[in-house]
């Protein structure tokens, strides 16, 4: 099928296959359920089940799962077929209602920080209407969330779904003070942009640290790099163009709004950007970009790699989450508008941001916090770890205009008021971009830098949209009780704004000057996951998440607990394949590369001619396979002092203070004899070859 138009969603039981397909009075009752959260009743659910079925099956479909979004990261599936006995050893093919709007997974096989023992397997997957079904390599895929017994969320998208709960009621409250009586929902959306690296699947399968991390636990700097930043944007490889173009295909297939494709900063780096969506159905179609990128890069010889950083010495891959909020009647709540009331309710929605970025830093700074990613944050390439905010120069001189009472100079040379009919017309997007911060402004939203490339937006998104949802409720209580709606929406935009402003930063994140500057203001910087997950249960944190029904303490705690075990777990298998590949490939064959330069150098000695290469590289060699060896005991030994540890803070310390030095100190010294060796003499496919190897 090669006319997109009819490609695009054709996989998917959307909004149009449901008007065509559906009785009149069901489709109406399953709208309800979509824009207003109203329940949906068994019978009606009966009916779209089998409209579902039928649709699916004429897709080729024989199967359905409930798809869901596990504490681990990645999602999970089921699949069962539609098949049901019949008489005289004969089928027919039925789906009810009920198999539609529940499923129940073993609960006790995935991640649930304490809230389901072995013995307690009982959990549930429930449909969330709001994304919609699709049909995949043969299987009906239905997107739901997965809770436990007691009702618990054991997944990412319950909260999330929570969260966008929360920022609509309040954000609601406050557009009815500006007349807004038409609202009724609010939603937040996302476009998250996605970095990869691709590489030969064939050099892939020499690399035990690529196959079992997702990342090069050795490996020496290529010649050349990124230094002549000619890869950026250039032109794109043919097999690397052959490979995007048959992944928009699959991608359109399933809706997903796939728009964007160059090549990134690094070598063998790329990234893909889709239009933005609802937020939760932007975090389903993330997952399934994810999946179908490493799908479609084994048809063409490739292996998609995701991790933070696969590769020391160039940039790491991130994903870029562009947030914004909009109204269910098209208004962006975050676009400065055309008019002096466009304008006021827009610098309030700015203001309540800028406070809950602030009061909230830490949980921003926690919700992409992973091993991965601590690689990644902080270095010339990704934001720091320090979370700020980018106002660019033009909405800064408006900021700066409220906050003391003066002339705007880019307007028209009159102070400021925050009256909903006098505010001067205010700029979009004529600001430059800013890729040192982590939470920039960028015209009409908010694009968060600092997420993983490998993670769920769903926990960056929570956050943003339960502390923004606070600030708003505060706002909204406030300004309800107001005698002088428009002075007290003054004041409290110049208040906010004032109090606030340590976190707008406009300058150069990666400069040394910032981490002082910002120590000075009062802002954390949380440079490795332990750091930051320390506050996760802070009395604020906790108290936010339960105030708006997003989290409850125990789901919270559980949280703190499998984020803790994950960092651990990588850095355990992180340790164990960079001793297998020490002991087994790298020590043994620089100990006979060594033996090979010896058994030389005597022949030249015997000879009568100079071996001075021969015994300048064996001192060199000897001298770094000694430290080596020395280094990989001290791990092995430091790892079965870490294996006795079971509280999961001490040991996620212990993984940051004591193991991760540890392995720096080993790779040290292997990629210095890389960097000596021969090349038959190393085990192991170089840099240059991987990313360079894809031509």
């Amino acid at each position: 099928m090669s006319n997109v138009t009819e490609l695009f969603s054709s996989m998917v039981f959307d909004d149009t296959t449901m008007e065509a397909l559906l009785p009149k009075q069901t489709y109406k009752a399953l709208q309800k359920t979509i824009k207003n959260g109203e329940k949906l009743d068994a019978n009606v659910a009966t009916v779209v089940a089998n409209a579902m079925k039928d649709w699916a099956i004429s897709k080729g479909a024989t199967h359905f799962t409930h798809w869901f979004q596990p504490m681990t990261g990645v999602t999970a599936e089921k699949h069962d077929s539609f098949i049901q006995p019949k008489d005289g050893g004969k089928i027919i093919m039925e789906f009810s209602g009920k198999e539609l709007m529940q499923g129940e997974p073993d609960a006790s096989s995935f991640p649930s920080g304490g809230i389901r023992a072995t013995f307690e397997a009982r959990g549930y997957t429930a449909w969330d209407a709001t994304s919609y079904a699709f049909v995949k390599e043969g299987v009906l895929y239905i997107p739901t969330v997965f809770c436990s017994y007691g009702g618990e969320a054991l997944d990412q998208k319950t909260a999330l779904l929570r969260s966008m709960e929360a920022i609509s009621k309040q954000a609601v409250r406050i557009l009815k003070l500006f007349g807004n009586e038409d609202v009724k929902q609010v939603k937040t959306t996302v476009g998250p942009e996605q970095e990869y690296f691709l590489v030969d699947k064939a050099e892939y399968d020499k690399r035990k640290d690529l196959i079992y991390t997702g990342r090069t636990l050795f490996g020496c700097r290529a010649p050349k790099g990124q230094e002549l930043d000619d890869h950026y944007f250039g032109a794109i490889k043919p097999r690397v163009q052959a490979y995007m173009k048959d992944l928009n295909d699959e991608l359109w297939k399933l809706g997903i709004l796939a728009k964007t494709e160059h090549n990134e900063v690094a070598p063998a780096q790329h990234e893909l950007a889709p239009v933005f969506s609802t937020t939760n159905i932007a975090s389903d179609h993330n997952q399934l970009t994810m999946e179908l990128m490493q799908k479609v890069a084994k048809k063409h010889g490739m292996v998609c790699l995701l991790h933070e950083k696969p590769f020391a010495g160039v940039n790491g891959s991130g994903k870029h989450n562009n947030w914004s909020i909009s109204t269910d009647t098209g208004v962006n709540l975050l676009d400065p508008g055309e008019t002096p009331y466009e304008n006021a309710q827009f610098l309030l929605f700015l203001a309540a941001v800028i406070k809950a970025v602030d009061e909230y830093q830490d949980l921003i700074r926690i919700s992409v916090a992973s091993a991965g990613n601590d690689h990644r944050l902080g270095a010339n390439e990704a934001p720091p770890a320090i979370v700020s905010m980018f106002l660019g120069s033009d909405l800064q001189a408006v900021v700066d205009a409220i906050m003391t009472d003066t002339p705007y100079a880019k307007g028209d040379k009159e102070t400021i008021k925050l009256g909903v009919n006098t505010i001067p017309r205010l700029p979009k997007d004529t600001t430059d971009r800013n890729r040192t911060s982590p939470f920039a402004f960028t015209g009409n939203k908010f694009e968060l830098r600092s997420l993983g490339s490998s993670d769920s937006i769903s926990c960056c998104n929570t956050v943003l949209n339960t502390a923004v949802a606070e600030i708003l409720d505060g706002f909204a209580t406030e300004l309800e009780a107001a005698a002088d709606f428009e002075d007290a929406l003054h004041t409290l935009v110049q208040k906010t704004l004032v109090e606030h402003k340590r976190i707008i930063f406009n300058g150069d994140g990666y400069d040394e000057s910032w981490v002082k500057e910002a120590e000075a203001r009062g802002l954390s910087n949380y440079k490795t996951t332990p750091d930051a997950l320390a506050h996760l249960l802070d009395e604020k944190n906790v108290e936010l998440f339960k105030k708006h029904n997003v989290y409850s303490d125990r789901e919270l705690e559980a949280r703190h607990e499998v984020k803790l075990e994950n960092y651990a777990k990588i850095i355990h298998i992180e340790v164990l394949t960079m001793l297998d590949m020490a002991n087994k490939d790298i020590l043994p064959a620089m100990s006979k590369f060594s033996a090979e330069l010896a058994d030389a150098a005597a022949k030249k000695t015997a000879a009568g001619t100079s071996a001075k290469y021969e015994k300048a590289t064996i001192e060199d060699i000897t001298a770094h396979l000694d430290a080596m060896f020395d280094a990989v005991k001290k791990l092995e030994a430091d790892e079965v002092k870490g294996a006795d540890i079971t509280d999961v803070v001490a040991l996620g310390d212990f993984c940051r203070d004591v193991i991760i030095p540890d392995m720096e100190e080993v790779r040290k010294h292997s990629d210095a004899m890389e960097m000596i060796a021969d090349q038959k003499s190393w085990p192991y496919p170089s840099y240059g070859q991987m990313l360079f190897g894809v031509r």
